[in-house]
């Protein structure tokens, strides 16, 4: 890919995850560590803080494979206006900054680096965890299967408010069951 084309993704990439409006003046600090589970594995992208990049996804997951200790590779997926519609793929490394505070950092594109907070996780319904990123901007809740029960959803948006995220602005993307 040429090097001009490379950059204005990732400023494009950059902007998008700037643009929104922002959710708190920063996020909280995680507390507790992740179990290293969080780091493999597939999650499903239940609820999210709108952001320009992924306006009309549907069907997100992200895909974690392990590497070398501490480090990982994530494949994200997005269908465009269903869970069935066009794919957009997007590949990026990662590696945890401090595994007992739950902070990672992903670099896309091999140009722009964004760090993210795993917040919480619980193992209930199967296991959900929500991850955000530092500045407040925003925020996902992610779990193992493509649906959580309603009485998990509503313990893990609680949470979510509990942590200050405005939870009234949360898109539920559609997942394919």
């Amino acid at each position: 890919m040429p090097r001009a084309l490379a950059l204005a993704l990732a400023a494009s990439l950059a902007l998008s995850l700037s643009a929104g409006g922002a959710a708190l003046a920063a996020a909280p600090e995680p507390t507790k560590a992740a179990p290293a589970a969080f780091y493999s594995g597939r999650w499903y992208e239940i609820a999210r803080l709108p952001n320009n990049n992924q306006r009309d996804c549907q069907g997100a997951t992200s895909q974690f494979t392990g590497g070398a200790p501490g480090a990982f590779d994530v494949v994200q997926t997005c269908h465009r206006g269903s869970p069935t519609g066009p794919t957009k793929v997007f590949k990026t490394k990662g590696k945890v900054d401090n595994p007992e505070r739950n902070k990672f950092t992903m670099t896309f594109f091999g140009l722009v680096k964004q760090q993210y907070f795993v917040l919480d996780t619980s193992e209930a319904d199967g296991g959900w965890a929500i991850m955000a990123t530092p500045g407040g901007n925003f925020v996902w809740l992610l779990a193992r299967r493509p649906q959580l029960s309603e009485t998990g959803k509503a313990q893990a948006v609680a949470r979510l408010k509990a942590l200050g995220y405005p939870v009234e602005r949360l898109e539920y993307p559609a997942q394919a069951d």
